[in-house]
């Protein structure tokens, strides 16, 4: 008869080699799991309508003239931080240092622009790129139309722009104006007119109504990780915020002025040029993570673009359709 300590010595043999048997399978199974989810992964082809493809409509190009309606109260430097943003776009000095604004938007003309057929309904065509000219400035201090808006009251304000054929007007508004879905599911949109071929943007300034959602990553976003939040380049987190949003809403109005450009998903809530790559803008971005920026030695801002009159800014990164990435500046 064996003795106990024996029987536990054959027991315990017993059970080392089960359980190295077990070991064996799992990590078996294991493999077999991975490789045939990464099989898999490699066959997946996502449906045309999860791609941002072209659908054969008209994107705005040409020349492109922007007129401007400043509703609410906006002084003369948050007024000169937007001016020249958008003379920055194609107005390329030779001083400029890179990354630029003008690079950024050479981007939108290299990636969208010149991949879309030559077309009229209302949009300027041919060429395969876009200039921006700003031609006109409209101010509306008092808030004729009162400090809360509607979405239906937009265009009506964007008209008092006095808008041109293939162009676009630009909506601002203050940081005490309160409009339809602001902070809560937009900080800005764009719309148009096809049959008059005019394009309107609307942001808003989100400085005192919810700048961790529409002026992020220079305050702490609502929710998610607390990073810090970064210096705004002008000084000012509502004004540079609204500047991310402007280029961003400009990149989506050039590339799908009429729903019917280069979008993903359903053209009622599209994901476009800019909008694609929300919360990217540099290399290694990921949530809560603006990616590897530039920063001012002096003011200790974060930039990925050099403007006009010595300016910086922070712009979105661009989806590459035919890649499938975010294209950043830096």
């Amino acid at each position: 008869m064996a003795s106990p300590r024996s029987c536990f010595r054959g027991l315990q043999k017993n059970t080392s080699h089960v359980a190295l048997v077990l070991v064996s399978v799992l990590l078996l199974s294991s493999a077999r799991l991975s490789v045939a989810g990464r099989s898999l992964l490699e066959l997946y082809k996502p449906p045309a309508s999860a791609l941002l493809t072209y659908h054969n409509g008209a994107v705005l190009q040409g020349r492109i003239p922007v007129s401007i309606l400043w509703y609410g109260r906006f002084t003369p430097a948050q007024k000169a931080v937007v001016t020249d943003f958008l003379q920055s776009l194609t107005t390329a000095s030779p001083t400029t240092p890179s990354p630029s604004v003008s690079q950024w938007w050479n981007t939108i003309n290299q990636l969208y622009l010149s991949k879309a057929r030559t077309r009229g309904n209302g949009a300027r065509s041919g060429g395969g790129s876009a200039q921006v000219a700003l031609v006109g400035q409209t101010t509306d201090e008092g808030c004729s139309l009162g400090k809360r808006l509607t979405l239906a009251q937009l265009p009506r304000l964007a008209a008092r722009a006095g808008t041109k054929k293939g162009g676009i007007a630009l909506v601002l508004t203050a940081q005490d104006v309160a409009v339809d879905g602001f902070c809560m599911s937009r900080c800005g949109l764009h719309g148009s007119d096809a049959r008059a071929g005019t394009a309107y943007i609307w942001v808003g300034n989100s400085a005192t109504q919810c700048p961790g959602q529409c002026a992020w990553p220079f305050h702490q976003p609502l929710y998610g990780p607390q990073t810090p939040a970064l210096v705004p380049p002008s000084g000012d987190v509502g004004v540079d915020g609204m500047v991310i949003n402007i280029a961003s809403m400009v990149a989506g109005t050039v590339t799908n002025p009429f729903r019917d450009g280069f979008y993903q998903g359903d053209k009622d809530a599209p994901l476009e040029a800019a909008t694609a790559c929300t919360g990217v803008y540099g290399s290694g971005a990921y949530p809560g993570f603006a990616g590897n920026l530039a920063v001012d030695r002096t003011s200790g801002a974060s930039y990925n673009a050099n403007g006009a009159n010595g300016r910086k800014y922070l712009l979105p990164a661009l989806f590459d359709p035919a890649t499938s990435t975010c294209s950043t500046l830096v």
